[in-house]
Formats: C-alpha cells, sequence, structure tokens
C-alpha cells in the first residue's frame, strides 16, 4: 500500500483556527500513541500501517474538544434571565376568616395537601404557610386571635402583572402582597383559584412592565435537566437544580393529579415557584415534597405547564374553572377485576355508580359498564378518563367507548358542568344498627351477612355484612361490618343463598375470582374477591 500525505486541511475548522487543535507536537503524539495501538491490536507497523487511522482520530479529537467547548459549566446564564420573573407571595387572612376550621388548617403541625386521615397525609408536606417558618416570621399561634399569615412563591406571567401561585398559598386571603426579587413590593388581588389543581392566578396593577416567564409549550422528559426557582419568605431568591425523574405522578390529592416528579430540592416557603427548563422557560409549578421529615429529601412534584395554561386561561376569563362532566363514579380496572369481567387487558375505567339524573345515567350507561374511549382515544385508567373529561367544556358533545355485560357499545352523551361540591350521602349510622341475628357465614370469604331489609338503616337491598373475620379474604379486600353487598358476578342479591349461589356459579366457570357492587359509606364500589375451590 502506498502511503498518502496527511492533509490537516480538509479536517473541519469548528470556527477555530487549525494550529490550535493540532499543533506539529501534538499531532506528532497523536499519531505516535495511535501507531502504537494499531500495532498491537491490528498487527501492523507504524511505517507500514494505513494512514486512515491517523484521519479517524484527528477527527476524534476534534470532536472531543467540541464537546467540552459545548458541555454546559453552569445555570448562572439561565438563571440571570429567569430569576426576576420570580415573586414571594405573602397572605394576610383576616381575623374574620380565621375560624377554627381555618385556624386548625393554616397551623397544623402536619401541614399537608391531603384531607384529614388519608393513608399519604403524613408523607407529604406542603411548603410554604406558617408552619416551618423562621421565628421571626411566624403567624399568630394555634388558638391565637388576630391576622393568619402565609407565605410561599410565584412568577409573573405576562409583563402587565398577571401572576401565578398555588392555591393553598392564597387560600382564603384578603390581602396579598408580593415581593420581587429587587426588593420592590406590591399589593396583588386575587383574580380566581382552582383548589382541584392547586392553582392561583394573581394580579398587580399599575405596571406594563413586569418581568415574565414563559410557559413551556414541550412536554418534559425523564432526565432533563430542571432548575426550580423560588423566593420564600422575601429574603431573596432560592434556585436549585435536578433532573426529572418521572411524569404522570398521582399522589392521591384528587382526580386531576398529573404531577411532574423533579429531584430538585424543594423546600418550604418555595410552593408556587417554577421550575424552569434549560430553555429557560416553566415546565411546571412546585407544589408538594414528598418528606418523612418535613425537609427535601429530593422527591418533589410539579404542576405541569400545560395545565397550568388550562387553568389560568380560565381563571383570567371567569374567574374559576368550568369542567366537563358525565356523572359517574369511578374506578381503576384491576388486573383481579379485569378477570372477572372477562376482560384481556386491566385498563379502562369501571363505573361503579352512575348519578341519578346524570349525563351518563341519561345516557343509559350502567354500574359494571367500563369506558374504554373517548371520542376515539383510548382510556387507560380511571384517572385518565377524569382528566379527559375535565379537560373538555360543558355542553360539549362527547362519543363514549363503553363495555356494557360483555358487548361493545358506543354511547353519546352531552357533558354537565362538575359541581363545585359533592353531596354528602347518608351513610348507615352504627348506633342504628340492630343485629336480629349473626347472620350467615359466606364460606371461605371469612365473612357473615344477612338480608339488608333485616337490619335497621342498611337500606332495602342488598345483604349487609355483620362480622368480618380479620385475617380473612373479605378483610384483605377491604369488607368491613356495615358494607352492603349489591350484587355479585352482576346479578342482584338479597339473601346469603343468593350469594354462595352466585360464588358456586364462578367456581363452575373456572373463575378465579368473583366481581362484588359494595355499598360503603353512602358511595358503591366493586371488589374482586378471590374463589376458592373445593
Amino acid at each position: 500500500m502506498t502511503e498518502r500525505p496527511v492533509d490537516l486541511s480538509s479536517l473541519p475548522s469548528y470556527g477555530a483556527p487549525r494550529r490550535s487543535l493540532f499543533s506539529a507536537r501534538k499531532f506528532a503524539l497523536m499519531a505516535s500513541v495511535v501507531a502504537g495501538l494499531g500495532a498491537a491490536v491490528y498487527g501492523f507497523s507504524p511505517s507500514s500501517g494505513p494512514v486512515d487511522v491517523f484521519t479517524s482520530a484527528a477527527h476524534a479529537q476534534v470532536n472531543n474538544e467540541v464537546r467540552k467547548v459545548e458541555r454546559p459549566i453552569g445555570f448562572a446564564d439561565i438563571v440571570e434571565r429567569v430569576k426576576p420573573s420570580v415573586i414571594s407571595v405573602k397572605i394576610n387572612i383576616a381575623e374574620k376568616v380565621a375560624s377554627k376550621d381555618k385556624d386548625d388548617s393554616a397551623n397544623r403541625d402536619d401541614d399537608t395537601p391531603f384531607q384529614p386521615g388519608s393513608p399519604m397525609e403524613r408523607f407529604f408536606r406542603r411548603f410554604g404557610g406558617p408552619d416551618g417558618l423562621p421565628p421571626g416570621l411566624r403567624g399568630n399561634p394555634r388558638g391565637g386571635r388576630g391576622p393568619v399569615t402565609g407565605q410561599g412563591s410565584g412568577f409573573f406571567i405576562s409583563p402587565d402583572g398577571y401572576a401565578v401561585t398555588n392555591n393553598h398559598v392564597v387560600d382564603g386571603a384578603d390581602k396579598v402582597e408580593v415581593t420581587m426579587d429587587d426588593g420592590k413590593s406590591y399589593t396583588a388581588k386575587v383574580i380566581g383559584t382552582d383548589p382541584r389543581t392547586d392553582l392561583a392566578l394573581i394580579k398587580v396593577a399599575g405596571r406594563t412592565d413586569f418581568p415574565f416567564a414563559k410557559l413551556s409549550d414541550s412536554k418534559p422528559r425523564i432526565g432533563d435537566w430542571v432548575l426550580a426557582v423560588g423566593n420564600p419568605f422575601g429574603l431573596g431568591g432560592t434556585v436549585t437544580a435536578g433532573i426529572v425523574s418521572a411524569s404522570g405522578r398521582d399522589i392521591g390529592n384528587g382526580p386531576y393529579d398529573d404531577f411532574i416528579q423533579i429531584d430538585a430540592p424543594v423546600n418550604k416557603g418555595n410552593s408556587g415557584g417554577p421550575a424552569f427548563d434549560t430553555a429557560g422557560e416553566v415546565m411546571g409549578v412546585n407544589t408538594a415534597i414528598y418528606s418523612p421529615s418535613g425537609g427535601s429529601v429530593g422527591i418533589a412534584f410539579s404542576i405541569p405547564a400545560s395545565t397550568v395554561k388550562s387553568v389560568v386561561a380560565q381563571l383570567k376569563d371567569k374567574g374559576s374553572v368550568a369542567r366537563g362532566w358525565i356523572g359517574v363514579q369511578i374506578q381503576p380496572v384491576t388486573a383481579d377485576i379485569a378477570d372477572s369481567l372477562g376482560l384481556k387487558k386491566a385498563e379502562g375505567a369501571l363505573v361503579a355508580e352512575p348519578q341519578a339524573n346524570g349525563p351518563a345515567a341519561k345516557a343509559g350507561i350502567e354500574s359494571g359498564d367500563v369506558i374504554t374511549a373517548v371520542n376515539g382515544e383510548t382510556v387507560k385508567d380511571a384517572r385518565e378518563l377524569a382528566r379527559t373529561i375535565g379537560g373538555l367544556a360543558p355542553g360539549a358533545a362527547v362519543k363514549l367507548n363503553v363495555l356494557h355485560k360483555g358487548q361493545d357499545k358506543v354511547v353519546n352523551l352531552t357533558l354537565g358542568q362538575l359541581p363545585n361540591t359533592v353531596e354528602a350521602k347518608a351513610s348507615i349510622d352504627d348506633g342504628d344498627k340492630a343485629k336480629p341475628n349473626k347472620g350467615t357465614d359466606v364460606p371461605k370469604l371469612g365473612m357473615t351477612v344477612a338480608p339488608a331489609n333485616s337490619v335497621a338503616g342498611a337500606g332495602k337491598e342488598g345483604v349487609v355484612v355483620t362480622e368480618v373475620d380479620p385475617k380473612s379474604a373479605a378483610a384483605e379486600r377491604g369488607f368491613k361490618e356495615g358494607d352492603v353487598i349489591l350484587e355479585v358476578a352482576g346479578k342482584s342479591v338479597a339473601t346469603a343463598g343468593e350469594v354462595r349461589d352466585a360464588i358456586n356459579a364462578a367456581r363452575t366457570d373456572n373463575k378465579s375470582s368473583v366481581l362484588m357492587r359494595v355499598k360503603s359509606g353512602g358511595s358503591s364500589r366493586f371488589v374482586a374477591v378471590p374463589v376458592a375451590k373445593g
């Protein structure tokens, strides 16, 4: 093979003089190393080996040098650009609204985004609010009188003073004070709030040149960089960095949970602050942390920018959010439930109970139906159905694909408007339960039942559970004394004998579980109970 001269002029310059990358000494050293490697690996000598190897190595060296130049060495430029848009939000709740309930809510030692008694209550902590403030910034103590103060963060989304924060930061406030990064303070008005997504829109009047942040149009990917910026307690901005850990998180806060999980440390006082991507756009609004200790452990949750855009647009226009509603109580389709219904996959949303006179009931949807698609888009689970319907406007016409008693059908209906409050349903009063007998045992399930019409306060339909073995399959599935079994395997039951017959029929059909519709505390749900053979 004839040696060819190495022509360095053919190499890309990458915007810099070639001599800066390829001095004679550097090239000779590189050539020597590569030649030695070629001799060791491929068995050719430096004098006879192909010179093309040197050219490839030179290209690799150039690429390495370029990567070193392009690799980000910090976030200072991004922070300098976005930090002025982040504000501190301080509220002052007047004495007239500082009732016992408000006082307890504002000053609980374990203030969380969950209802009292929620399984997740002790693990998730809100950040912001009087709990955890430095001593000089605390509101009045538990049971005290006078104003109650709270603290959080937020950010401007327009130059005319519109800003976003968390609902729980400004909840109940009749005065909001915002402090900018440069120390200037302004009074803001609450334009609207949405407790279901924990978002609030506030407005500062008098200026049209506020620094503001842009909500991102892109969905973040797992592994993307994220900067959590806040202005806690008005003491100046804080910045922490991390990555996106997950998306679509459900933390038990409500049916519209769709959080971005990030590992950037987010601390008290940063609630309502933005989470920025490396383009300097807001990917989410920080709202909750997972924290057994109360401090950051690297698990925080942000409301996605797509949700913020939708909610803020309605708050700005009407001061509240109107969501579509079909009027059904739904639950996930578990593997056991899918087996009981003969489904191939555990997907869709199971209708536990349609609300009387609601759109779904009027359209013929019944308990036990599985909603599998909305307007042709597959429904993965109950949460996805709730988010999809909630994202549509009241009055919109929708097409639902429904599995009804093993048969697929299409249901057309017009959405109602989601009520702001849910009517409380009467539950069984333990004091009114008279037990004429101990009931009849349901074999292999570990519970006894009696006709509901024989137990005062249990109603006239179904069989009421009078006793549950704490170590039984029934107890594992959440059955408790006072629950009323309305249906077993799709058939209404009124006696223990009918329950046994339905279970035996499931065994005969080689079912591993049987589906029961159970009323508990005024609401209904489906429970898949394993049926033992023999």
